[in-house]
This record gives structure tokens, C-alpha cells and sequence, in this order.
């Protein structure tokens, strides 16, 4: 029983920044891989940033590297994606999820209700 969820997203023109915040109910927080994916209207959902449980293997999208950077406050149970540079192209609603290997056979797997980044002139 796994409650992820998000904040910081809203309207932003092109070069602003944001950041993103994922607060989880958990506390074994240190036991999951954390990730942000989002999604437009009308595509897929893709994954845009990775942290695995130890912090020690971060992957980005090749759209975002150099200007997201994920991270994760285990004191906090909260992991954050920091926007810069934003492009037009970054609008989309971003969902977090948080992924962990299970002793009792099947993974746990979560995701939050989304929040919205809009990035417009």
C-alpha cells in the first residue's frame, strides 16, 4: 500500500525552470527505484529520468540530458526532478513511479495521479 504524490508542476515560458517533488507513503522508501515519465495528449508515456534504490545509477532520455537532474531524499522519502531550459516540447503531465523487487514473488509497482508542466509563451 504505496501513495505517491507529485507537486510543483504549472505554467512556465520557454528557458524557465521548475521543480518537481514525489512524496511516498512508505517506509521502506530506500527499497525502490524511482522514476518520471510523462506523457502529451494524444502520445505515449515515456520515461524521462531514472534513480535506482542506491542512487548510485541515474539514466535521463536523451531530450533531457543537460538540463533534468533527478534525485532523491531518503530522510524525506521524496524524490524531485529539477526542470531548466524548458522547451515547448517538455509540456506534458509527469507521473512518478516507484519500482522494488519483491521476497514474496511479484515486483511492487506504483504511480502517482500526475501533475501538469506547461511551458508557453
Amino acid at each position: 500500500q504505496v501513495q505517491l504524490v507529485e507537486s510543483g508542476g504549472g505554467l512556465v515560458q520557454p528557458g524557465g525552470s521548475l521543480k518537481l517533488s514525489c512524496e511516498a507513503s512508505v517506509l521502506t522508501f530506500t527499497q525502490y527505484r524511482m522514476s518520471w515519465y510523462r506523457q502529451a495528449p494524444g502520445k505515449q508515456r515515456d520515461l524521462v529520468a531514472r534513480i535506482d534504490a542506491t542512487g548510485g545509477t541515474i539514466n535521463y532520455a536523451d531530450s533531457v540530458k543537460g538540463r533534468f537532474t533527478i534525485s532523491r531524499d531518503n530522510a524525506k522519502n521524496t524524490a524531485y526532478l529539477q526542470m531548466t531550459s524548458l522547451k515547448p516540447e517538455d509540456t506534458a503531465v509527469y507521473y512518478c513511479n516507484a519500482w522494488a523487487w519483491s521476497p514474496y514473488d511479484r515486483p511492487l509497482d506504483y504511480w502517482g495521479q500526475g501533475t501538469q508542466v506547461t511551458v508557453s509563451s
